[in-house]
């Protein structure tokens, strides 16, 4: 007999980043750009900056990441840094579910980020924040423009 709850919980997302600026929407992998959302069903949920691309006519194109057996990625989701100056560090932040609600921790990212209005990570002490649905998270300094939403229903999320 299958176990029901497990099966469900592995196929629907616990939460999801929604992407809020033109910008963040375009630093997701092409397959997420249709509906601009990641979504999270197993923690921790980690992100970082594709670093493998390539420049085609003054534009950044990702070069397809090689599936070696056995390996795990650094990362859940890679975005792609278009800008002159890079905002997303490779492994930047990380979103963990524990029995209180959803933690979002700074990787030891360069440029840290800003999470409902807090500045978390990059030098200012605060490594970790309690996450709320609805919180808007920028990767990257204050003015950065990946801006995405953490939506979540968590009296929903326990099966």
């Amino acid at each position: 007999m299958h176990d029901k709850k497990k099966i469900l919980a592995s196929l629907f997302p616990k939460a999801v980043l929604q992407a809020m600026t033109p910008e963040a929407l375009a630093a997701m992998p092409a397959v997420l750009q249709a509906t601009g959302m990641a979504s999270m069903v197993a923690f921790p949920f980690r992100v970082g900056r594709e670093s493998r691309v390539v420049m085609i006519n003054n534009t950044l194109h990702r070069v397809e990441r090689p599936t070696l057996k056995g390996s795990v990625p650094n990362n859940d989701i890679y975005l792609l840094d278009a800008g002159e100056k890079l905002q997303i560090s490779r492994e930047h932040f990380l979103i963990e579910q524990d029995a209180t609600g959803y933690v979002l921790t700074d990787r030891g990212s360069h440029c840290g980020l800003t999470v409902a209005g807090r500045r978390v990570g990059a030098g200012v002490g605060l490594m970790s924040v309690p996450l709320r649905d609805g919180d808007l998270i920028a990767v990257g300094t204050a003015d950065s423009q990946y801006v995405f939403a953490f939506i979540t229903d968590f009296e929903n999320t326990h099966w």
